[in-house]
């Protein structure tokens, strides 16, 4: 039956979200109402919030969770009441050419970036009419609903803030490594910002076996989390970052990660690659930014830069093999953790992360 939330909502105006209740229908066919968990707050929603990118409104905010599904509506197979789920921002629709292709990341059909379930509405309302669930899923609210092929069911001893991560940041930063770049063992590589997502990219790295791997940050705090995670050694930006990556490297970084979406360091990402090196594009910036690059020095070195949107990953298989390299010991996520927070600290942890002074905070439900 029809329930209300505690939700951290956008209405399009300014940087601060309300916590406020909304109504959450019954799941449609095809659909789960998943009670949420926990919820990362990720740069994404920071774009949102600042004005970057834009969006309808108004928006339950939140698009990293892991919770339990409460209830499934007619068709469903794949989750079932009681089950433990990751929930994928990009719900794949499993018929595109995309999806046939196993590019679900890619898929054509899907309706998220509007924020709709397939059959274009939400479940989702207040007294005022619609409410969006951000990317379709809406993860900083009490309850969810979701299509099918968003809830990814996963080990239920994974936590569900270290389960929230891999709905989002684990995978993007993991994928770049191991989906987009193929990084081979024994390949150097060097990541630019060491925020959540960097992170992942440096867990991803040394889970691959690359040597050496280069954390590049301003902060030391954040550099020092990056050795803890696998980073080889460190370089402060500010500096000749260039000239530091081709001495550890000897001679340029076979692999190089840009996980800020700054023009700046877009534009310098192809001085820190060897030749034939390969550069990948994880961190997103505003809409509309535009990078130069020289071409002529691109080409005539033989290097390539490549996009990567959500780490290359097909979410009913990424999600799952991620949690057991979790629990095997292989990916040190608790670690990436650094505030646990209530719902009604959202906006203090926005604020913390324009300061740069965590690396990851997740909002953990009652």
């Amino acid at each position: 039956m029809p329930r209300t939330a505690l939700a951290a909502v956008h209405d399009g105006h300014g940087d601060r979200l309300a916590v406020r209740e909304i109504r959450v229908a019954d799941p449609g066919p095809g659909e789960v109402l998943v009670r949420i968990a926990a919820s990362g707050v990720c740069g994404s929603d920071r774009h949102v919030l600042d004005g970057e990118w834009s969006l309808p409104t108004p928006t339950v905010m939140g698009h990293e969770g892991a919770g339990v599904v409460e209830a499934a509506g007619p068709g469903v197979t794949d989750v079932a009441p009681g089950d433990t789920v990751i929930l994928s921002w990009y719900y794949p629709c499993r018929r595109c050419r995309a999806c046939a292709a196993g590019k679900a990341w890619a898929c054509t059909g899907t309706r998220a970036n509007e924020c709709l379930l397939p059959d274009g509405t939400t479940r989702l309302s207040d007294a005022g009419g619609v409410v969006y669930p951000y990317l379709a899923v809406g993860t900083m609210s009490e309850y969810a609903v979701v299509p099918e092929s968003a809830a990814i069911r996963v080990p239920a001893d994974v936590p569900m803030d270290v389960a929230s991560l891999i709905g989002c940041s684990i995978t993007t930063g993991v994928g770049a490594v191991v989906n987009n770049a193929r990084v081979p063992a024994g390949a150097g590589a060097v990541v630019v910002g060491c925020g959540g997502v960097g992170l992942a990219v440096v867990m991803g790295l040394a889970l691959a076996g690359a040597y050496p791997i280069v954390a590049v940050d301003t902060a030391e705090e954040k550099l020092a989390a990056a050795r803890s995670f696998g980073a080889t050694h460190t370089v402060r930006a500010g500096g000749d970052v260039a000239g530091e990556v081709a001495e550890i490297t000897s001679g340029g970084a076979d692999y190089a990660f840009e996980v800020i979406g700054r023009v700046g360091t877009i534009e310098s990402l192809p001085s820190l690659l060897t030749t034939g090196g390969v550069g990948v594009l994880v961190g997103l910036p505003p809409q509309g930014v535009r990078a130069g690059i020289d071409v002529l020095e691109l080409a005539e070195s033989g290097k390539t830069l490549i996009g990567s949107n959500y780490g290359g990953a097909v979410p009913s298989l990424d999600f799952p093999r991620l949690a057991r390299l979790y629990l095997a010991g292989r990916l040190p996520l608790d670690s990436l953790i650094s505030h646990r927070v209530r719902l009604d600290e959202v906006n203090e942890a926005f604020d913390a992360m324009r300061a740069g002074t965590r690396t990851r905070s997740v909002i953990v439900f009652d």
